[in-house]
C-alpha cells in the first residue's frame, strides 16, 4: 500500500509529516538554526544525506550544521569544488591539486606556466564570487564503475580514472557544474550559493583556500606560523615523486600490478635516512646537547621513532638513556578535567612539572635519582626502589606530548635541548580535488592499536577521539614550530595495510550506535584502497607500533 506521508522525528521530539519524495531542502523553510551557522547537510536515521535527497519513509531526522564534524567537511569540499570550478572557467588545461591543511584552510599547487601572485589570486577569487552569486545547483548522480570510467576519460581526468580503474569500488557517486566534476565519496551542498564565507592567500609557490570559524562564521585570513612544517610537507611531496606515487589511484594500480614490496622498501628507507640525519645532527652538537624531546600528536609514532633514533644515536658513540614522562603524571585524584568534566588527560597540568623539572636538572649535573612508575590500574605514581643516573656518554631522550613546550623543561637551557616535532602528515591523495587528512590516518592507526593492545573497543577509542584532537589543538600543535626539526611518520603504502585490520573493527559497530556515523564515513574512504598484507614490513617499521610484530619492546 503506498504510503501518503512519512513521519520525520527531530531530536527535539517534533514530528513532521510529508509527501514521500519531498526533497530535504524543502523541509528548511522552517528550521532556523540558533546562530550564524547554516544548516548544510541532514542525518536519515543516523545515515549522513546532502539535502537534495528526498524522503522516502518514517524516520529520524537530525539536521547537520557547520559545528558539526561532517557539516565543516561538506563545507570545505564543496568550497573546494567551487575553486576547481573558477579555474577550470578561467584557464583551460591547468591542473589545481589539493595538498595538505594549513591554518583553517587547504593549500593548492596551482601547476601552470604562470606563478600565483595576487593579481592571479584576486581573479579567481572574483571568479568564485560570481559563482556563488549564481547559486548554481550541483548535479549529483551516480554511474557504474565501466561507465564512470569512460566519463572520467572523456574529460580527461586520469588521476580520477585511475582511481576507480584500479579500485574495488561499486557504482560512482558524481557531481557536476558546468566545466567540472568530480568522484565524491561524501556528499556536497546543493547549490553554489551555500558558499558565502572563503578567502584566498597566496602561500609559498600556491594558494590558500581558508574557511570561516566553526563558532562566528567568519574567516580568519592570519595563517600564522607554519613555515617547518610546511618544509615538511615539501619533503613529503618529493618523497611521493621519487615513490612515484602521490594518489590512491597510482598506489591500487602497484598493488595489482605486484610491485608493492619494492614501494614498501624504498619508503622504509627513506625514514631510515631521515633518521639517520638526525642523529648526526645532534651529534654535530654533542657538546651543548643533553636532552632530546620528541613530541606528536597522538598515534604519530612517537615511541618506535625515539627508539630507532637511540640506535642510530649508539652508531655515533651516544648512549641515550629514556626517561618517560608518564612516570611522572600526577595522582589521578589531582588530575585537571575539562570542560565535560571529563579527565583532561591531554593537559600538561597532568605532569608534576616541579619534580620532572628537579629530576633533569639532577640528571644532567650527574646525580642519582629515584626511578619512579605511574599505576594506570590504581591512578598513582610509586617508588620502583631502583635508581637512575646519567653517564657522561649518555643523553636524555624523553618522548611525551608535550615535549615541545617549554614549560615542560623550563629548569633546563634551551642550549642543551633539541627537539624533535614528528606527526604521520599524509602525503597520498584520494585523486587531485581529495585529500586523506592526516587525522583520520592517526585515528586509524590508533583504532587498530587500541584493539590488539590497550583493550579499548572500536567505538571507545571513535567516542574519545575528539577529546583527544582537541587536547592536541591546545597543548601539541601552537607549539610545533618550536621544533629543530621535524620527521614525518607517515608512510605511503600504511593505509592500504591497516585496512583489513580496521574493517571488521568498523563494520561491527551497529547501526543507531552513537559512533556508527563515524564508522560508515571511515569504511567509505577504506574501500577505495585494495589491501596489502603485513608481511613484507619491517619488523623495525613505525606502522609495526600500530599492527604488531615489532622487535622492539613497548
Amino acid at each position: 500500500m503506498k504510503q501518503n506521508s512519512c513521519r520525520l522525528r527531530f531530536t527535539d521530539g517534533r514530528i513532521h509529516e510529508a509527501p514521500p519524495g519531498t526533497k530535504l531542502l524543502d523541509l528548511l523553510t522552517g528550521f532556523t538554526p540558533s546562530g550564524p551557522l547554516p544548516v548544510l547537510a541532514a542525518r536519515l536515521d543516523h545515515r549522513l544525506v546532502p539535502l537534495d535527497e528526498p524522503v522516502i519513509a518514517d524516520a529520524a531526522l537530525e539536521w547537520v550544521t557547520y559545528a558539526d564534524k561532517d557539516g565543516q567537511g561538506i563545507y570545505q569540499r564543496s568550497a573546494s569544488f567551487v575553486l576547481s570550478m573558477a579555474v577550470a572557467e578561467l584557464y583551460h588545461n591547468t591542473r589545481l591539486v589539493i595538498g595538505h591543511s594549513i591554518a583553517n584552510g587547504l593549500y593548492y599547487n596551482f601547476l601552470t606556466a604562470n606563478p600565483v601572485n595576487q593579481e592571479l589570486l584576486e581573479e579567481i577569487e572574483v571568479k568564485m564570487r560570481e559563482i556563488v552569486r549564481r547559486d548554481d545547483p550541483f548535479r549529483r548522480f551516480t554511474l557504474s564503475c565501466a561507465k564512470a570510467v569512460e566519463y572520467f576519460r572523456s574529460r580527461s581526468m586520469s588521476d580520477t580514472l585511475r582511481l576507480i580503474e584500479y579500485s574495488d569500488h561499486g557504482d560512482v557517486q558524481i557531481y557536476e557544474n558546468g566545466r567540472f566534476a568530480t568522484f565524491e565519496l561524501y556528499p556536497l551542498v546543493p547549490s553554489t550559493g551555500f558558499i558565502s564565507h572563503f578567502e584566498l592567500k597566496t602561500y609559498g609557490p600556491g594558494l590558500v583556500l581558508l574557511f570561516p570559524d566553526t563558532h562566528t562564521f567568519d574567516v580568519n585570513t592570519q595563517i600564522g606560523k607554519n613555515a617547518k612544517l610546511f618544509d615538511i610537507y615539501r619533503e613529503s611531496n618529493r618523497w611521493g615523486r621519487i615513490l612515484g606515487v602521490n594518489d590512491a589511484g597510482r598506489l591500487n594500480q602497484i598493488v595489482q600490478r605486484r610491485e608493492i614490496s619494492e614501494l614498501i622498501k624504498v619508503s622504509e628507507s627513506l625514514h631510515e635516512k631521515k633518521i639517520a640525519r638526525i642523529a648526526d645532527h645532534i651529534c654535530e652538537q654533542r657538546e651543548n646537547i643533553r636532552l632530546v624531546l620528541i613530541s606528536g600528536p597522538s598515534a604519530s609514532g612517537k615511541t618506535t621513532f625515539s627508539k630507532r633514533l637511540a640506535v642510530h644515536l649508539k652508531v655515533n658513540g651516544i648512549r641515550p638513556k629514556a626517561v618517560s614522562i608518564d612516570n611522572y603524571f600526577v595522582d589521578r585524584d589531582y588530575c585537571p578535567r575539562d570542560e565535560y568534566g571529563e579527565f583532561d588527560f591531554e593537559s600538561l597540568e597532568t605532569v608534576d612539572l616541579q619534580l620532572f623539572n628537579r629530576h633533569l636538572q639532577e640528571l644532567l649535573d650527574g646525580r642519582e635519582v629515584l626511578a619512579l612508575k605511574f599505576d594506570f590500574e590504581a591512578g598513582q605514581r610509586v617508588e620502583t626502589g631502583g635508581r637512575l643516573r646519567l653517564e657522561d656518554d649518555q643523553i636524555l631522550i624523553v618522548e611525551g606530548i608535550h615535549g615541545l613546550n617549554g614549560r615542560l623543561t623550563e629548569a633546563i637551557s634551551r642550549k642543551h635541548k633539541f627537539l624533535v616535532y614528528i606527526s604521520a602528515l599524509t602525503q597520498l591523495l584520494i585523486d587531485d580535488h581529495h585529500r586523506i587528512s592526516t587525522t583520520d590516518t592517526r585515528m586509524l592507526r590508533r583504532l587498530v592499536r587500541d584493539a590488539q593492545y590497550r583493550g579499548y573497543t572500536a567505538p571507545q577509542t571513535l567516542k574519545r577521539f575528539p577529546s583527544v584532537v582537541r587536547g592536541e589543538q591546545k597543548w601539541v600543535f601552537p607549539f610545533q614550530e618550536n621544533a629543530d626539526v621535524m620527521f614525518n611518520s607517515a608512510l605511503v603504502y600504511e593505509l592500504a595495510v591497516l585496512k583489513d585490520y580496521a574493517l571488521p573493527l568498523l563494520s561491527a559497530i551497529p547501526p543507531g550506535a552513537e559512533t556508527h556515523a563515524e564508522a560508515q564515513r571511515l569504511l567509505t574512504f577504506l574501500r577505495i584502497l585494495r589491501s596489502v598484507p603485513a608481511d613484507e614490513i619491517p619488523p623495525t617499521s613505525i606502522l609495526r607500533e600500530f599492527v604488531g610484530g615489532s622487535t622492539f619492546r613497548y
